[in-house]
C-alpha cells in the first residue's frame, strides 16, 4: 500500500496550547512536505527585502496589521517554491476569511483542488494549565509543565540545575485574553470551512501520540499499489 495526502494543501487551526505546531511539525516530516508558519513567511520575505516583504515590514515597524493582500500575496510566492509541489502546511494562514478566499482561487488556478483542514479542538481549562504551567529552562531550552510533566525538583531543571523561568504573557488573565481573542479571530474561519465540508474536528485532550495518530489517520489516503491482473494478459501456469 502506498500512503499519500488526501489534499495537497492542508491547513491547521488550533488555540495557543493546543499543540497545532507539534502536529503540523510531525505531518511535515511524515509526508516531507514544508510546514509554512505565517511568521517565519513574513520574516523571510522581510529579510530578502521583496516588495511585498517591505511593504510587509512598513505595516509591521508602523504597528498597524499587515493588509490581507500583502499576507496573500507572500503566501503565494512562497507556495510557488518546488519544495511545495507535492503539498504543503499552512500554520497561521489564512488568517481571515478573505484570505481563505484567496487560497481557494489560488489553489483551483494551480489545479490543486480543495484544502483539508485540521481544528485542534480542546478544553479551555486545559489550555489554560497547559499554557499557565509551562516552564522553560533558560540555559537548555528544555520545556516542562508542572501540570503535565513536572522537573524532579520544583522550578529546577533536571538537566542543569537552573531555575526555570515562566513566559510573561503565560499569567492567567493574559491566558484568558489570548484565548478569547483567538476564539473571535477563528470562528469566521472554522464556520467558513465546516460550511464547505473541510473541516476536521480533532479532540486535542488526548496525549501528543494520540492527536498525532488521529491526524496522520484523516489526511492520509492509502492507495494500493499492485497493477490490476487485465484478463486478456494472464499467463497460463502448469
Amino acid at each position: 500500500m502506498t500512503k499519500r495526502l488526501k489534499a495537497q494543501a492542508l491547513i491547521f487551526f488550533g488555540p495557543p496550547g493546543a499543540g497545532k505546531g507539534t502536529q503540523a511539525r510531525a505531518v511535515a516530516v511524515e509526508f516531507g512536505i514544508p510546514h509554512i508558519s505565517t511568521g517565519d513567511m513574513l520574516r523571510e520575505a522581510v529579510r530578502a527585502q521583496t516588495p511585498l516583504g517591505l511593504a510587509a515590514r512598513a505595516r509591521m515597524e508602523s504597528g498597524e496589521l499587515v493588509a490581507d493582500e500583502i499576507v496573500s500575496g507572500v503566501a503565494a510566492e512562497r507556495i510557488a517554491r518546488p519544495d511545495c509541489k507535492d503539498g504543503f502546511i499552512l500554520d497561521g494562514f489564512p488568517r481571515t476569511v478573505g484570505q481563505a478566499r484567496f487560497l481557494d482561487e489560488l489553489l483551483k488556478e494551480q489545479g490543486r483542488g480543495q484544502p483539508l483542514v485540521i481544528y485542534l479542538r480542546v478544553d479551555s481549562e486545559v489550555l489554560a494549565q497547559r499554557l499557565g504551567g509551562r516552564r522553560t529552562c533558560p540555559i537548555c531550552g528544555h520545556v516542562y509543565n508542572m501540570y503535565f510533566s513536572p522537573p524532579l525538583r520544583d522550578e529546577v531543571c533536571d538537566i542543569d540545575g537552573a531555575p526555570l523561568v515562566r513566559r510573561a504573557d503565560d499569567n492567567e488573565e493574559a491566558i484568558r485574553h489570548r484565548l478569547a481573542s483567538y476564539c473571535a479571530m477563528t470562528r469566521p474561519l472554522i464556520d467558513y470551512y465546516r460550511e464547505r465540508g473541510l473541516l476536521y474536528d480533532v479532540d486535542g485532550d488526548r496525549t501528543p501520540e494520540e492527536v498525532g495518530g488521529n491526524v496522520i489517520a484523516l489526511v492520509t489516503q492509502e492507495e494500493d499499489d499492485r497493477l490490476p491482473v487485465q484478463s486478456g494478459n494472464r499467463k497460463a501456469t502448469s
